[in-house]
Formats: C-alpha cells, sequence, structure tokens
C-alpha cells in the first residue's frame, strides 16, 4: 500500500474530532441608515484548511471541559465578550465539512446587548459583520449561520428572545426596532405597540428616555424570564 493510500486509510478508520463553535448576534448601527441591524463577529483563519478565510469563532473540544465551557473558553479568547445568555444550538457533521478530517462541530448561540458587543476585541483576525450580507466563510460557517438565522427569526414570532438584544430598560420603540432587524421588515408602530403592552411580562417604570429633541419616551423592562428555548436536535 502506497504511504497517500495508508494515510486515506488511517484518516478514515480514525474517529471524527469534535469542535465547537458559536453564533454571536449583537445590534449595531448601520452603516448607511443609522438603524440597528443584526451583526456577528468573525474570526479570520491563520492556518489551513481554509487560511485567511472567516469563520465563527471555536476550536477543538478538550478532554477536561464540558461542551458549555468549551464555548465559553472559545469566546472569551478570541473575542473577550463573556455572554449572559449562551445556548446549544444545534450539531452539524456533514461528511465533509473538512478536507483534513472528519470533524463533527457542536454549536452554540449567543445573544449579547449593545453595551457588551461594545466592548468585544476587534483587531485584524476578528471583525463584526452584518448577519444578512456575508459572504463565503470558512468549512460550512455559512450554512450554520443560516441556520441560526432561522431559528432566531421563528423565536421571535412566540418567544421572549428579544429581549436578550436590549439593556435592563427600553422603550417600546426600541423593542420594535430589534424585531426589524431581526426579521429584516418594517413592522406597524401603531399595531406593534398595542401589541407589546398587551404582554404581561413588560412593565413600565414610571421613568423616560432622556436626551431626545421630543418629548421622552417612557421606559419598561421585561419582567419574566427571556429564553432561546430547547432545541437539543442534532444533523449530520
Amino acid at each position: 500500500m502506497s504511504p497517500i493510500s495508508a494515510n486515506v486509510a488511517e484518516r478514515r478508520l480514525a474517529p471524527p474530532s469534535l469542535a465547537i463553535s458559536t453564533v454571536i448576534f449583537a445590534l449595531r448601527p448601520s452603516e448607511k441608515s443609522g438603524r440597528p441591524t443584526l451583526w456577528l463577529p468573525l474570526v479570520r483563519r491563520i492556518r489551513e484548511p481554509f487560511k485567511d478565510m472567516w469563520a465563527l469563532p471555536g476550536g477543538p473540544l478538550s478532554h477536561d471541559e464540558s461542551l458549555q465551557d468549551a464555548a465559553s473558553r472559545n469566546l472569551r479568547e478570541t473575542t473577550g465578550l463573556i455572554p449572559h445568555y449562551l445556548e446549544q444550538l444545534y450539531a452539524f457533521g456533514g461528511l465533509h465539512r473538512s478536507p483534513s478530517q472528519r470533524v463533527v462541530s457542536i454549536v452554540y448561540w449567543a445573544l449579547v446587548q449593545p453595551t457588551e458587543a461594545a466592548l468585544a476585541d476587534e483587531s485584524e483576525n476578528v471583525r463584526w459583520f452584518r448577519a444578512d450580507r456575508l459572504g463565503e466563510l470558512a468549512f460550512d460557517h455559512k450554512e450554520i449561520v443560516d441556520y441560526a438565522l432561522w431559528r432566531l427569526r421563528n423565536k421571535m414570532a412566540y418567544g421572549s428572545i428579544a429581549y436578550h438584544l436590549l439593556g435592563e430598560f427600553f422603550t417600546l420603540a426600541q423593542v420594535r426596532e430589534v424585531y426589524e432587524a431581526v426579521l429584516d421588515r418594517q413592522l406597524d408602530p401603531a399595531n406593534f405597540r398595542r401589541h407589546i403592552k398587551a404582554t404581561p411580562e413588560i412593565e413600565e417604570t414610571g421613568q423616560y428616555l432622556q436626551g431626545g429633541k421630543h418629548r421622552p419616551p417612557r421606559l419598561y423592562r421585561f419582567t419574566g424570564t427571556p429564553g432561546l428555548g430547547p432545541d437539543n436536535r442534532s444533523t449530520s
């Protein structure tokens, strides 16, 4: 057997490698309109395969870490972010995800507030990108981001996850901006306001947002437990 054939045979017999990747969504102003839009940080790969291409933050799973601890560590080391909410999203294990070896990625997702996102490390190899304007990414990471966006948009329809993207206090207009940014479409302000005010977990604070030119809008807060909801399925 030739050395090349032997190497191919060894790779086929070797168990798959396990890796952790994370999709982090945050609201940042649009470069043109200034309105909040959905962004995520990506990391430039510095080695093969896919050297110099952008990828999701992540890395190999070590023997002495839980999945969540590994996801948190990778985020902290690559972006400096420590999200308050980090949840397992999906498992990706396609046969040809990596050209060098079989890799199964356990993918987490996180939603961070604008004040948290502003603290993220940025450099030549770590940069924020608009979630709806991504080019080609390393591995199958574009597919992973598309799936995360699909899950997020579905959950916006019936869940309370929008409040992970807001601070403790917010105006009703700010809540609408979150929905419009994630759903990528405009909503009727009056109908949206009536819908949100009818939500039992939305509470008036008696405070107002200061600093504007017009009558200051009332501030609200969310009194429930915002969550992404369980999703323990996996795909190959």
